[in-house]
């Protein structure tokens, strides 16, 4: 009889501390999304927050790509259509801030600071000035 006893008192401790240690046991946080661009922007972080129009290309000094991107986007430049590059090297915050961990990222975001549209990668010159235009005239 005093074995079972016993037995049952290792059972119990030994069951104590298995849940002790499931209950300590950190869960993993779920994945989140990469690779996306921001919904909304704060127009007071960019040059001209007054313009009714912002372009902001997040690029890297390292990336092709973003090169070309950045020299489509400049020439929509105009006295509504504000265009600011933000290369990551010297632009870091900016890129954290919004959680930009891909580039070339164009984003183009209204007067209130509201993501229009937005690309990831390259974009061809006729596509981006397509996608301004749909924008703007929805916007009229």
């Amino acid at each position: 009889m005093a074995q079972v006893l016993i037995a049952l008192a290792v059972i119990a401790i030994a069951a104590t501390i298995a849940f002790a240690l499931r209950r300590r046991r950190q869960v993993e946080p779920p994945t989140q999304p990469t690779f996306e661009t921001p919904a909304q922007l704060d127009r007071s972080d960019f040059e001209r927050p007054d313009a009714p129009w912002l372009v902001a290309v997040f690029t890297s000094a390292s990336c092709d790509a973003c090169a070309l991107v950045a020299a489509k986007a400049e020439a929509l430049a105009s006295r509504d259509v504000a265009v600011q590059l933000l290369p990551y090297q010297s632009e870091r915050a900016l890129h954290e801030r919004y959680r930009i961990d891909a580039v070339p990222a164009l984003v183009l975001a209204d007067a209130d600071g509201v993501v229009r549209y937005a690309a990831l990668g390259p974009i061809t010159a006729t596509d981006l000035w397509s996608e301004v235009a749909k924008a703007r005239d929805a916007a009229s």
